[in-house]
Order: C-alpha cells, then structure tokens, then sequence
C-alpha cells in the first residue's frame, strides 16, 4: 500500500517526539523549570536577581569540567582527579603570578600543567592497560600535594603586577552585564557539542565506548583518542581552576576538594551513560544546573545543608534508573 505524503510526515514528528521524550535530558530540563517555578513560589529570595546571578555563575565552574568529563565517560572511562588538578591549576597560576609573573605566564603555565597530567592519565590507562578508576584515584591525590608542595599549604591572593586583570577575568562582565563565567561556559558547551556531534574525533569517541574492540577493528586510533580525552578531561578542569581564582580572587589547598563527585553527578544526570557510548555537551550543562538549583534551594527552604549529598545522590540514582528503564523498552 502506497504512503501518502501526510503519512510520512506524522511518522516523522512522532518519531521526533518520541526521541524528544525518551531523553533523559528532556526530563532532567523539565525538573530544572519546575523546581525554578516552585522556588520562585515558595520564597521570596530564589528569583531575585542577585540570586539568579549567582546561580548561574555557580553552574559554571561544574559545567565546565563536565564537558571535559563527557568526552571521558562517552569512551567509558572515568576521570576522578578533576578536581584536585583544578586545585593543582589554580595555584600553578597563582604562584606564578605571585612571583611577578604576568597572567600570560601564569595562564599557559597552569594549561601545560593540566596538559601534562592529563597525558599521563592517558598514557597509563591507553597503552599500559591501567585501570581508569586506579589511576585517576591516584592522580586525585598527588595533584592535591603539589598544590600542597606548590604554595606550601598557605593561601594565596595576591597575584602580582596583573592581579585586576585576573579578578576581571574571572569576576568581571564583559558582554551586556551577563558574568565572564558564564561565557566561558557557553563557548566551550558549544565547542564540545559540534566537536562530539559533527567532528570525526567525536564519532571515533562515541565508537570506543559503544564497542571498544570493533572501534580498532575498523581502524579507530583508540589509544590515542583515549590520551586526547583524558588530556582534554584535565584541561577543562584546568580552564575551570584559572576561571575560578580570577573569581575568588584567592587560592587555597582546598579548593575543587569532592567536585568530581558533582562533576560526575552532572554528566550522569544530563544523560552519560557510565557504560559509555552515550553523552552530550547540553547534558553536561543541564545536569551541573539541576544540582546547583539543589544546592541553592536547600538554603533557601532552610533545611540541613548536610541533606545535599541525599538530594544529589537521589537524582544520581534516577538518572541510571531512567537509563535502565530505557534500554530494557528498546530491547524488547
């Protein structure tokens, strides 16, 4: 039987909007609006423009390190040393320019930092077959006594000859009065999702965590992509580490201290998939938003900041759920 052209569009739109409400992202979306609305109800503080100012600078600092995160999980592999090298980043760039060096310096000293150790992860995990979990275990605590050894467990906050610049880098608004953070994050959310949607790299990334061994059987260069990814796992924690002090305006031992957890939290909850083969950039960003709003709201209803680690590990738990959910309705 012929299929008439009004057939084929429906079956299209409902194919789009049955890909629209299979994602987990879709849903997770849908949680950040219904708990902005209720906030916004609920107290008189939540939509406030302060408030809402720093929310979306607080997503940020997260969100940037996830979108580096996503290109790790994508291959199924994991990176737990993210935040002890944000930490480690933070005061390379710090110390540096506390010596009377300029940001310039400081800035490229801190992205070679996070360069080298990410490589290392790679190279150790890539073509010595070490496990990414013992790994990046490891790493999480000898970048944290560098930072230790680098500053000398002291704080740091003056930044020599170019200390404003590096206050406005981090806390200024360049553009219409939206934050510097902010920015960042949307350019590199943007990068990530054409790198991972339109690039070979991220087809080849999305091959190795979808079925490793038939990735090198096809001639994917599986072991240098798995060193790119982890290089590139650690820089964005290293952009995040020099974005961070520019707003803080100090540095101490630690900062980033537990941030993989949430960085992991918001890579899961936007939809990665810790099997890998599955992620987005878009994810990445809605899952850091949904925590921070979290974050945000316990204060805000006066309870227990003690209860974020429940509420984060609740919705950690409902994403790998819908996961679940989700795969036993396609295999059947």
């Amino acid at each position: 039987m012929a299929v008439t052209l009004d057939q084929t569009i429906a079956q299209k739109q409902h194919t789009l909007l049955t890909r629209v409400f299979a994602s987990q992202t879709f849903w997770v979306v849908i949680a950040v609006i219904l708990a902005c609305l209720f906030l916004s109800v609920a107290t008189d503080s939540f939509a406030t423009t302060k408030n809402l100012y720093n929310i979306t600078r607080n997503i940020t600092f997260v969100a940037i390190v996830a979108l580096g995160m996503t290109f790790v999980i994508i291959t199924g592999g994991i990176d737990l040393s993210v935040g002890s090298v944000l930490c480690l980043c933070s005061m390379v760039l710090a110390v540096t320019m506390h010596a009377g060096y300029g940001i310039e310096i400081g800035i490229a000293a801190a992205i070679a930092t996070a360069l080298i150790i990410g490589a290392f992860n790679g190279i150790l995990i890539a073509y010595l077959g070490f496990p990414p979990f013992v790994v990046t275990l490891g790493m999480l605590s000898i970048a944290r006594s560098l930072a230790m050894v680098a500053s000398n467990n002291t704080v740091v906050f003056q930044f020599g000859p170019d200390h404003d610049k590096l206050l406005a880098l981090g806390g200024g608004a360049f553009v219409f009065g939206i934050a510097n953070p902010v920015l960042y994050m949307i350019v590199l959310a943007l990068i990530t999702g054409f790198v991972l949607r339109w690039t070979k790299f991220g087809r080849h990334i999305f091959a190795i965590g979808g079925n490793e061994h038939a990735a090198t059987l096809t001639g994917v260069p599986v072991r240098q992509i798995k060193v790119a990814v982890y290089m590139i796992s650690a820089l964005a924690a290293g952009l995040a580490g020099i974005v961070q002090t520019g707003w803080l305006g100090a540095v101490t031992t630690n900062l980033g201290n537990g941030m993989e957890l949430q960085v992991i939290a918001a890579t899961v909850i936007g939809g990665a998939n810790l099997a890998g083969g599955m992620g987005t950039a878009f994810g990445a960003v809605v899952g850091a938003a949904l925590i921070e709003v979290i974050r945000n709201s316990l204060g805000l209803l006066g309870i227990n900041a003690f209860w974020q680690g429940v509420f984060i590990g609740g919705a950690i738990l409902m994403a790998v759920l819908f996961d679940r959910l989700r795969n036993f309705r396609r295999n059947e």
